[in-house]
């Protein structure tokens, strides 16, 4: 759907069709801009207050390069603000005297050339006499016929200073008595270059290294190897943005040597953790966000609140958010007929709360039905059922009506406490905590109270298209085991080999599938058909007996509500359990999780889930101990 530029770096929603112009007096449409999500370089663009920490930090760099070799690490989980911190702590020192800076990415490197890719970034930074100066003194100390080269190619003609830096690079990595040489020349060469006048401070090289956290075990030792042996020298000092946690000895290096981990310990002289912002902090950062991206209008203190907490207060995650909702509104022509408050009311929902959002989103089929008014009118009897004061006669009818609704007899009103506790046995696993969320109450009632609700609901459940939710934190490289999904990785995280080719990786499986709504499943039974499963489809259980009885499968995957039976798929992997006809494992997939079925579904050795990628997981770590997915 194309959209029309308005202001530069803002977008208005397109609509289908000419345009009419504005009545005189109308409101201007509502404009909205995308948020960058690179790291802020820049202390006017900061907008979570990293510019003191920065100050500060850059401040005990230069005070201390005296100090130096050492090495400070930034301590943050994903999307915390480590590369912005570290950024803003390279511009401040840029006003510092003779303190110049470097910057390695790690996460572009391999277990190969990290090492090497290392050194020659900090090389690079030195000035080109000097370089020839320790590329000669190599020459010099050496009567091999390495040196002897190095020498020719010094003395035959200029070298521009990436020239130079391959020259020393080969020389100091010709052999294990070159590498082990490798600290003193460098060493020498950081001191050439840091001398100054008497009156000038000795120039400092502060190396940013980021995204270590994000790397290969192997590439993580690697640049530690070079922080640690190689560069620890006088004049240099290193600041490595990463999350702690993940290369602890229970993280990304759990498999090290004891030695190894021990080495790991002491490449970090000192932290500074990044704080979670506090309340005041996050929500006056989401107002900034919002008043950039046009959503400012559409977020109450509910809405804020919500988004703050359920975020976990994460900066990058609260962007991704509110960029969610700007090219929702922009592009997805569903929002056309919907106030913009829709658009980020129904986001929240589904980012947030998704496992109710599939029951809202649901196709009438899967015996969700109005899960929306279930709960509101679930909210209302409870509070009732948790009076002390009698039942009002104009509300026992609603009241014994839901409960017959739910398998609970009329008369069974009293006692209250145990009325409401088997009630909720049959309502959807979540309902009892979220009733007492006051955020989600008030997303929720705010939805309903929105112009045209009802047919916005109705869109949903008819299986509107939405993004894919806000992934939550990636899994560091290496993390992904056999319970990985079929998906890609999200983003961040770095595809591991395959073990197997996609077509192989689940050949010689046979999967029953038995549901009365077949085409609800598709999007799942063609990956796994891809995978190399073999899916037959039963819409019933008399046609799942007789799939039975001429093959039987490697595991099954059954719905529960059939018809007019809610419980027709456990009734039926119950008799096959007592019959002896199947004793494999069963997957239930159901867009109703109740405790009720979840104890039913354990007494029957059976998983239950609502969740498609769920159901990926369960497949291939019940398909076989030996099948994994990279």
């Amino acid at each position: 759907m194309a959209t029309t530029p308005t202001t530069p770096g803002t977008l208005a929603p397109a609509r289908p069709g000419p345009t009419a112009p504005a009545p005189p007096g109308s409101p201007a449409p509502t404009r909205f801009a995308l948020l960058n999500d690179e790291p802020v370089t820049d202390s006017a663009a900061d907008l979570l207050g990293t510019g003191r920490a920065a100050r500060q930090l850059a401040g005990l760099l230069v005070a201390s390069r005296d100090s130096t070799p050492f090495t400070l690490a930034v301590d943050a989980g994903w999307g915390m603000g480590k590369s912005t911190l570290m950024r803003l702590v390279d511009a401040e020192l840029a006003q510092a005297p003779e303190v110049h800076t470097v910057w390695f990415n790690a996460w572009t490197s391999t277990a190969t050339d990290a090492l090497e890719g290392l050194i020659k970034s900090v090389l690079m930074r030195f000035d080109r006499r000097v370089l020839r100066r320790g590329l000669q003194r190599l020459s010099e100390r050496r009567a091999l016929l390495r040196a002897a080269r190095a020498l020719t190619t010094v003395a035959a003609g200029p070298l521009g200073v990436a020239g130079l830096v391959d020259e020393l690079w080969k020389s100091l990595s010709v052999g294990p008595q070159a590498r082990n040489e490798m600290r003193g020349a460098i060493g020498d060469l950081v001191q050439e270059w840091s001398q100054t006048g008497e009156l000038r401070p000795r120039r400092l090289l502060v190396v940013f290294i980021d995204d270590l956290d994000r790397c290969h075990e192997d590439v993580v030792l690697k640049v530690c190897e070079a922080v640690k042996v190689s560069l620890d020298v006088p004049g240099l000092a290193f600041v490595i943005g990463c999350d702690r946690s993940a290369l602890a000895p229970n993280g990304l290096l759990r498999d090290l040597s004891p030695a190894a981990s021990a080495f790991m310990e002491k490449i970090f002289q000192t932290s500074y953790r990044i704080p979670v912002a506090d309340q005041q902090g996050v929500r006056e950062y989401i107002g900034r966000c919002a008043r950039r991206a046009g959503i400012d209008q559409l977020l109450d203190e509910r809405l804020t609140t919500l988004l703050a907490e359920r975020s976990a207060r994460n900066p990058r995650r609260i962007k991704r958010l509110v960029n969610g909702f700007v090219l929702e509104a922009t592009l997805n022509p569903m929002w056309d007929d919907f106030p913009p408050e829709a658009v980020v009311r129904t986001l929240l929902l589904q980012y947030f709360y998704p496992d109710f959002y599939r029951m809202v989103a649901g196709a009438p089929c899967t015996g969700t039905g109005d899960v929306i008014a279930e709960f509101r009118t679930y909210r209302e009897v409870r509070r009732l059922l948790r009076t002390p004061d009698p039942l009002p006669e104009a509300e026992l009818p609603a009241v014994t009506r839901f409960l017959r609704e739910h398998d609970l007899p009329e008369q069974d009103v009293d006692p209250r406490e145990e009325t409401l506790s088997r009630l909720e046995r049959q309502l959807p696993s979540g309902f009892p905590e979220m009733v007492t969320d006051q955020e989600f109450t008030s997303l929720l009632d705010g939805l309903v109270a929105l112009d045209r609700s009802a047919e916005l609901l109705r869109r949903l459940r008819e299986g509107a298209e939405l993004p894919a939710a806000v992934e939550p934190e990636p899994a560091p490289y290496g993390a992904v085991t056999a319970a990985a999904s079929v998906p890609s990785p999200g983003y961040g995280a770095r595809p591991a080999a395959r073990t197997e080719a996609p077509g192989a990786l689940l050949r010689g499986v046979n999967i029953l599938w038995v549901d009365d709504f077949p085409g609800n499943n598709e999007l799942l039974v063609g990956p796994l058909r891809a995978a190399g499963a073999v899916v037959r489809i039963a819409e019933d259980s008399a046609a799942a007996d007789a799939a039975l009885a001429v093959e039987p499968p490697t595991l099954i995957i059954s719905d529960i509500g059939r018809g007019t039976n809610a419980r027709e798929g456990l009734e039926h992997i119950g008799r096959l359990r007592r019959e002896g006809s199947y004793t494999g494992p069963v997957i239930f997939f159901t867009g109703r999780v109740t405790p009720e079925r979840r104890s039913v579904a354990e007494e029957l050795g059976a998983h239950l889930t609502n969740s498609s990628s769920e159901v990926e997981r369960l497949v291939l770590r019940l398909a076989g101990p030996d099948r994994r997915f990279g």
